[in-house]
């Protein structure tokens, strides 16, 4: 159970690069627009989240901070369904560009400062 854990952590990792990267990329760039790789990220976020909180709390037995965890839940459904909403779209507007990118940030900060 620990290693799946880790592996489930770890794909966490690789889902928050492809969408902080995806967005990070288009930072200095025109056109912004949703690339496949901030949808794709921010579904693995999704899905590695609940698998890990479920690994965690069900298959270890261990405590889940679960205020954080539901913080952590809205922001990266909101996160996920902006994406899919203006996936198709050739260019998304500033604000929804960094109030992705922001929310993004915001959920690492959850993550990383909220004990």
């Amino acid at each position: 159970m620990e290693f799946l854990r880790h592996l489930l952590l770890f794909l966490h990792f690789v889902g928050l690069a492809s969408l902080l990267g995806g967005l990070l990329v288009q930072m200095k760039g025109p056109e912004r627009r949703i690339l496949p790789a901030i949808l794709h990220g921010a579904l693995t976020q999704l899905v590695t989240g609940i698998l890990l909180v479920g690994v965690i709390q069900g298959g270890l037995g261990e405590h889940v901070n679960n205020p954080k965890i539901g913080v952590k839940l809205v922001v990266v459904l909101v996160i996920t369904v902006l994406a899919w909403v203006n996936r198709k779209k050739p260019t998304i507007a500033a604000g929804l560009f960094f109030g992705l990118t922001a929310l993004t940030l915001l959920n690492v900060a959850v993550a990383v400062f909220w004990r």
